[in-house]
């Protein structure tokens, strides 16, 4: 594996991450393959030929479709919009190919299955873009968890709030339609709070979840329109692990204040960890022992200790961001190319967080307790 060709689909804000990933990705890590950009690939063709340029890709291509016989191209970037990632994903399995997705993996169930199904029977690796997973600091907190730092593990506690369908004058907007964009809050952000859970603590079994819609009507821009918002703004679920450890899960696109809280607690019989997405790049520990004047909450911040923030700084307190969790990402696809393993999260996986936050979804509307995994 001297070299791997990549393709980049989507120009947006996470096509802009993946592509900053794919270039960095060797001068952080090193021991990888050479990276060869060669395709980046949307609709508009003059905005996809200017983004190649910036980006240092070889070429431009507006029909996804001529990439998935291309032999310059082993690996392909996915982050076109939800609606469209179940016939990417599998043609480009099909073809013999790796795919890192953006979450959420597909707009339905249905289509999450089907990707999932073409993974099982192809030769390509797969991943889904929960790249907060591979923060530093919370793979610290596995490694608490499973040395038994804060003893047996009785409760999770999530959290996840974003405010950017607070104001009710955001306008009406394909986010707002089960056909394009699918799940709400639940597609856009609960996804990642399920990742953290799975991650740490095993897959969740049953789910009993509420959700509704704050702003039930947005305006058209461009019009005197009023158009229904389709999907959810809040849900929140008390879960059971099949470990049965009992949790709950809360997220909101409509919390004003909060740009990107993910925040969880892990109840232990010695103590407890806490996370919070904001504060990146610091874990919260407390341990039950020593005298109870003294005990209190420890602040770990993240440095080279903590592997690989060493790969981007030789020097604890400068801090890793979203784009250098991407880095890592990239990283893991490439680790899993090299040995034949499975990504985390790969499309099995990911089905198994699909599989969580539709059955909230369902457990909502029927007002009881579903069985999710």
């Amino acid at each position: 594996m001297a070299s791997l060709g990549i393709a980049l689909i989507g120009t947006g804000f996470m096509g802009k991450c993946h592509a900053m990933a794919w270039s960095h990705v060797r001068p952080v890590f090193g021991d990888i393959p050479d990276i060869r950009l060669e395709t980046l690939c949307d609709i508009d063709p003059e905005l996809t030929l200017q983004r190649s340029r910036e980006y240092g890709f070889a070429r431009a291509e507006t029909d996804w479709r001529k990439l998935i016989e291309d032999d310059r191209i082993d690996v392909v970037s996915i982050t076109a919009p939800n609606n469209v990632h179940r016939e990417m994903a599998v043609a480009f399995l099909e073809a013999g190919k790796h795919v890192w997705c953006e979450k959420p993996m597909a707009l339905t169930l249905d289509e999450a299955e089907a990707m999932a199904a073409a993974a099982e029977n192809a030769r390509g690796r797969t991943l889904l873009g929960y790249n907060y997973i591979k923060n530093p600091a919370v793979m610290h907190a596995k490694h608490l968890i499973a040395t038994g730092d804060i003893g047996d593990i009785v409760h999770f506690r999530g959290q996840v709030d974003e405010d950017y369908l607070a104001s009710p004058d955001v306008p009406w907007s394909k986010r707002a339609r089960i056909d394009l964009w699918g799940l709400g809050t639940l597609g856009d952000i609960t996804c990642h709070l399920v990742s953290f859970a799975h991650f740490l603590l095993g897959d969740i079994a049953s789910v009993a979840a509420d959700m509704g819609t704050v702003v039930k009507q947005r305006p058209v821009p461009g019009t005197n329109e009023m158009r229904e918002v389709e999907n959810e703004d809040i849900a929140h679920a008390i879960v059971r692990f099949k470990s049965g450890i009992s949790g709950t899960l809360a997220s909101s696109r409509a919390a004003w204040g909060r740009k990107n809280l993910i925040r969880f607690e892990i109840h232990g019989t010695k103590g407890m960890l806490v996370f919070d997405q904001e504060r990146l790049n610091e874990l919260q520990l407390y341990v039950s022992e020593g005298p109870e004047a003294t005990r209190g909450f420890r602040t770990i911040l993240t440095g080279p200790s903590h592997s690989p923030y060493g790969q981007f700084i030789p020097a604890p307190g400068h801090q890793l961001g979203f784009n250098e969790l991407k880095v890592i990402e990239a990283k893991h696809l490439l680790d899993c190319i090299a040995s034949g393993s499975e990504c985390f999260v790969n499309f099995a996986e990911g089905l198994k967080i699909e599989r969580v936050i539709h059955g909230m979804a369902r457990s909502a509307r029927e007002r009881s307790w579903v069985e999710v995994n």
